[in-house]
């Protein structure tokens, strides 16, 4: 198919409105220059700027394959957030991630996934499984669903848990290619019925162009300094292209593991 990197669009954040406190990463609720509202992941939090590459490679993968997904945007945070910030935690935090963050747009009105209330289809459950068994998403669980009910439809949040083997690039090969054991705490494995039909359809959207042109979207950056193993930002985002290739070359891997985890609940 045919697909361009996507356009993420940068703002400049006015006003700290609120913490979320989620967590560890404390994102917080911000308004932009462009007068809308955004959470906004911060680079200084946590597991760094890692986590805004998860973020961003998962959200649009996920963008592309036909979720509903919050606007990703670049979000500029000046250094003067962290001299009139009361709270010493918080301050930290902003004087951390001055530059270059991300944030979500904010859906105002949304409220949380309830799978009590909220059945989905066969067929969409199926997909968000294997999207976060392909991306290895941890955190798609009863406890914490990161999904939101907006104007009546299903929308994914938080992917910043997903692609964990970056925090150490320790046999990275070797994890592509093995199955996602966390898959059986997702809170949509008993409806997701229809894995191996779902897994054709996904391989022919993910294309390797289509990977390339979403991690072409990652800021050079991002990619370079003391986080990275790799000498150069391309080297380095042609390592996640080679994770994310293997991965899909091989997902009846991961979902002969769905599956196998699906039959022990039913």
């Amino acid at each position: 198919m045919n697909y361009s990197s996507p356009e993420i669009r940068t703002v400049d954040v006015i006003r700290y409105l609120t913490p979320l406190r989620e967590g560890g990463s404390l994102p917080a609720i911000v308004e932009a220059d462009d007068q809308f509202l955004y959470v906004l992941k911060f680079r200084g939090a946590g597991q760094g700027i890692k986590v805004l590459i998860a973020e961003l490679i998962v959200g649009e993968i996920a963008r592309v394959i036909g979720f509903k997904i919050p606007e990703i945007v670049f979000a500029t945070l000046d250094e003067a957030f962290g001299r009139t910030e009361p709270d010493e935690e918080i301050q930290d935090l902003l004087r951390a991630s001055e530059g270059l963050n991300l944030a979500l747009h904010y859906l105002s009105g949304a409220i949380t996934f309830d799978p009590v209330v909220n059945t989905p289809s066969a067929r969409l459950a199926s997909q968000i499984v294997w999207l976060d068994s392909l991306v290895m998403n941890v955190d798609r669980t009863a406890r914490n669903t990161n999904m939101l009910m907006w104007k009546k439809e299903l929308w994914l949040i938080d992917h910043g848990a997903a692609l964990y083997f970056h925090h150490s690039w320790s046999n990275w090969q070797e994890q592509a290619k093995r199955p996602f054991p966390q898959i059986k705490d997702h809170v949509l494995l008993p409806l997701a019925t229809d894995l191996e039909s779902i897994d054709q359809e996904m391989k022919a959207i993910l294309s390797p162009q289509v990977l390339q042109a979403i991690l072409a979207a990652i800021p050079d950056a991002w990619l370079t300094g003391v986080e990275s193993p790799f000498e150069t930002a391309e080297e380095h985002r042609q390592a996640y292209a080679s994770f994310l290739e293997t991965r899909l070359s091989h997902s009846e891997i991961f979902v002969k593991g769905a599956q196998d985890a699906r039959k022990t609940l039913i």
